[in-house]
């Protein structure tokens, strides 16, 4: 009875390690939301995923409330620089976008010009978590190909 409720809390964590090693972004690093930075350049070679836990995951976009707003807009409202009305800006200067919605996201400032002369703008791609399989084939291999064996022989040295 006990071996079973140990496997039942390995398979949990074994399912849940691969969403909790997945990587909140700052937005712009150090240099946060502001005006001309190259957000295409930031963003290649970044993995947004959709995890999990993605309620607790997301791309942060900080700046000083009052000087940038951040709006979620589709390709259109990107290439154009313009949010389709009733599109609810964030304003808070610490704003949390969840990523929940898989492919294309695009992020516009809506202040003034800043998208259209200074470059405030933003698209990703997300994509679906890795499976704890693929994870292990993944670049966090070493992480958590050890982590399961310790937890599995600690596991083990229990059940003897």
């Amino acid at each position: 009875m006990a071996s079973s409720q140990y496997f039942f809390i390995l398979a949990i964590i074994a399912i849940l390690v691969p969403s909790l090693l997945v990587t909140e972004f700052l937005v712009g690093d150090d240099k946060v939301w502001t005006l001309n930075f190259d957000y295409q350049a930031w963003a290649q070679g970044k993995e947004f995923l959709v995890t999990l836990l993605n309620k607790l995951l997301g791309s942060v976009f900080k700046y000083i409330a009052g000087s940038h707003t951040v709006l979620e807009v589709n390709e259109t409202g990107f290439q154009q620089c313009a949010a389709l009305l009733g599109i609810e800006a964030l304003v808070s200067g610490n704003d949390v976008i969840t990523l929940a919605t898989l492919g294309r996201n695009w992020y516009i400032c809506g202040v003034a010009n800043h998208c259209e002369i200074n470059n405030q703008k933003l698209a990703i791609t997300v994509s679906p978590a890795p499976s704890p399989i693929s994870v292990c084939r993944g670049s966090i291999t070493p992480i958590y190909y050890w982590w399961m064996i310790a937890i599995f022989g600690i596991l083990v040295m229990e059940m003897v």
